[in-house]
C-alpha cells in the first residue's frame, strides 16, 4: 500500500497477498480498488472471530522474532536463561582490574 504513502507493517496473510496482488496489477491506482480488502470492518473481525486469516491487521517488527507458540513456563524459562546469559557476556566485559589513572 506504498502507492498512497501507507507503510503500516501488515501481518502476512491470504487477505494481505490478494492486495498486495491488486495493487501490483492495478491498471488505475486508486485505493477503491483494494479498500475491501483492507477495511478496518474486516481487520476487527479478525479480533472478535480469532480468524488471523479474515482481515488485515498491523504487525510491529516483534513478529519477526517468534518462531513458537511456548507455553508460559516454557517462555519464563526461556526469559530467565537468556537474561542471564545476557548479564554473564556483560560481565565478562567488565574490568576488575584498578585504574591506573
Amino acid at each position: 500500500m506504498r502507492r498512497w504513502k501507507n507503510t503500516t507493517r501488515l501481518y502476512r496473510n491470504k487477505i494481505t497477498d490478494a492486495a498486495i496482488k491488486v495493487e501490483r496489477e492495478s491498471q488505475t491506482g486508486e485505493f477503491a480498488e483494494i479498500a475491501p480488502f483492507v477495511s478496518g470492518k474486516r481487520g476487527r473481525e479478525v479480533f472478535l472471530n480469532g480468524d488471523p486469516e479474515f482481515g488485515v491487521w498491523t504487525a510491529g517488527q516483534v513478529i519477526g522474532l517468534i518462531h513458537d507458540i511456548p507455553t508460559c513456563q516454557e517462555l519464563v524459562t526461556r526469559i530467565e536463561k537468556e537474561a542471564e546469559e545476557t548479564l554473564t557476556s556483560k560481565l565478562s566485559l567488565a574490568s576488575s582490574s584498578k585504574s591506573k589513572l
